[in-house]
């Protein structure tokens, strides 16, 4: 398939994806922007890669995460991050509304956006989330606990719970 055509193709889907993750639609534009450059730096490799709209995807999950990465050095410029362990219950063993849980998502800090939606949205395995974010499976698997506490504690003060 012709690079033009596969970008007619897989463009709603690659925009779709990014806008769905990140909820804003200039990043997810700019993200987009990115995928599709490093679609055509992979056509003039030898051998290119076999492109599709599933390959292209995978950029796109790419470039999402290399912008969280990115984007958590900054805040961890600015400010000290701090998270606490929960042992309460794991708030996807429950019913969630998808508006506050997607308001919610958008409130944490990137480093625990990232890995709750690598992890719970795209449903890599945590192995898979720890390559995607350049950490260890332990420390991918603690930043997992600290990020569903930050996002029970969040979704509970939305829902006028007490934490």
């Amino acid at each position: 398939m012709a690079l033009l055509e596969l970008y007619d193709a897989a463009l709603p889907e690659v925009y779709g994806y990014l806008l769905s993750r990140c909820g804003q639609r200039s990043l997810a534009e700019d993200l987009t922007a990115e995928t599709f450059l490093a679609a055509v730096e992979a056509v003039r490799r030898r051998p290119p890669p076999a492109l599709s709209v599933a390959w292209l995807v995978g950029v796109a999950r790419h470039k999402l995460a290399d912008h969280w990465r990115r984007a958590a050095r900054e805040e961890r410029g600015l400010r000290v991050v701090g998270g606490r362990d929960g042992d309460c219950e794991d708030p996807w063993d429950e019913r969630l509304d998808a508006l506050v849980a997607r308001e919610v998502l958008a409130e944490l800090g990137p480093h625990h956006r990232a890995a709750l939606t690598l992890r719970y949205l795209d449903g890599l395995p945590v192995a898979q989330v720890a390559e995607h974010l350049h950490r260890t499976v332990h420390a991918t698997e603690a930043l997992l606990v600290r990020a569903r506490g930050a996002f029970r504690d969040a979704y509970a003060r939305r829902e006028g719970r007490d934490v």
